[in-house]
């Protein structure tokens, strides 16, 4: 340990270095592709999230001082935003 002054004691920390080939091979296959090859596999991932029914809207967020109670809908699907559908008429 390393004394920092005033008889106080600060514990030393060491990360031991970390070597790719001790990753998981899915990491390894990440960290091998090129940014723009990375970008497209997360596209792809980012799809499939959406088309499994993730969503894109926050979660609420009561402690936020943008939080306003009077905007969330519980009788919307899944307490979120409705979707209208907007009609026009042939004319």
């Amino acid at each position: 340990m390393a004394k920092t002054g005033a008889g106080h004691r600060r514990q030393s920390c060491y990360l031991a270095p970390v070597r790719i080939e001790d990753w998981p091979d899915e990491w390894q296959e990440w960290v091998a592709l090129t940014p723009m090859e990375r970008f497209r596999e997360s596209e792809k991932i980012f799809a499939q999230y959406l088309a499994l029914g993730g969503s894109l809207d926050p979660d609420p967020d009561p402690t936020s001082p943008f939080d306003n109670p009077s905007e969330w809908n519980s009788n919307a699907a899944h307490g979120r935003a409705g979707l209208r559908v907007l009609r026009r008429g042939a004319s």
